[in-house]
């Protein structure tokens, strides 16, 4: 979990990273590792200059990406994150959302009313502190991309899994209201929204802090599930290809499935009769039909 930090030094880890690059500028958030360092590499490679950031702001071995150390919880590691990077290059052109954590399957009522606050904190409002410190230069330059990492859960909530999904779900709300107000202003908003995923966090996910045995069979049972949809998901890179697509389009939409699975569910969610969706989510985590009534 997060925790809101006092660090604001932000100098970069690579000291050999070039002033005031002729490169468009993006800033991704929670590129440690998984899809954010994904992202973070691919974009590089496609002539972006990128500022990674973690909690810690550095990372073992050499990147194509400079990182900073960031905590999205916190307000003055934001401003001086977004300030920072104003300093070096004068500009932002690509905001990459990603900084989050995920939550182990449990019920809804096993998580505290604290524990519950924390998973908005990071998940949400952390994409709104760091959106909101960079659309005033955004606003002033007359141009910029906000890609949101959002989650097939967004629009298609799993049982068990209730709290990040509401995160997902404020997250496409925003970002599609967000795109509204600021197309004017030349900046577009978009939400990317991948299935499974393998990344380090899989295997870290948030533990529910306020555990009842009335779950706990549901709990183990899930979770194995989960280890066995996570051995054969999509690498980051199928992610951070669609970041891609979405940061040079001409004309972004607001959401971008990613991977064939996300892409399924998007199509089922809209045409399928929702008895049939019901049931087959049910089915496919392997839980009993229970009564929709």
């Amino acid at each position: 979990m997060q925790r809101p930090g006092t660090t604001t030094d932000i100098r970069p880890t690579d000291k050999a990273l070039p002033m005031k690059s002729t490169n468009p500028i993006a800033i991704v958030t929670g590129a440690s590792s998984g899809i954010g360092e994904a992202t973070a590499g691919r974009l590089a490679d496609a002539g972006y200059t990128v500022y990674g950031t973690s909690r810690r702001g550095t990372q073992a071995g050499p990147l194509p990406f400079a990182m900073l150390p960031l905590d999205v919880t916190h307000d003055g590691s934001v401003e001086a994150l977004v300030g920072e990077v104003m300093r070096l290059e004068g500009r932002i052109d690509l905001l990459v959302n990603n900084a989050g954590f995920g939550v182990a399957p449990a019920g809804a009522e096993e998580s505290s009313i604290e524990q519950a606050q924390a998973i908005f904190d990071t998940n949400f409002m952390g994409i709104v502190r760091m959106t909101r410190a960079v659309i005033p230069h955004m606003r002033q330059q007359g141009s910029g991309r906000i890609i949101n990492m959002g989650s097939v859960l967004g629009f298609l909530p799993m049982p068990y899994g209730a709290l990040y999904a509401a995160t997902k779900h404020a997250v496409e709300g925003y970002s599609e209201s967000l795109d509204h107000e600021l197309r004017t202003q030349g900046i577009r908003v978009s939400v990317i929204e991948p299935a499974y995923t393998k990344t380090r966090l899989d295997a870290n996910f948030m533990e529910a802090d306020a555990k009842l045995e009335k779950y706990h069979q549901i709990r183990t049972a899930l979770s194995a599930t989960m280890d066995h949809v996570m051995r054969i998901a999509d690498p980051p890179e199928v992610v951070a290809e669609v970041v891609l697509k979405a940061a040079r389009a001409a004309r972004p939409k607001v959401r971008y499935t990613a991977g064939k699975l996300a892409g399924r569910l998007h199509l089922l969610r809209r045409f399928a009769p929702a008895a049939l969706l019901d049931s087959g989510i049910r089915k496919d985590l392997r839980l009993d039909a229970g009564s929709a009534r």
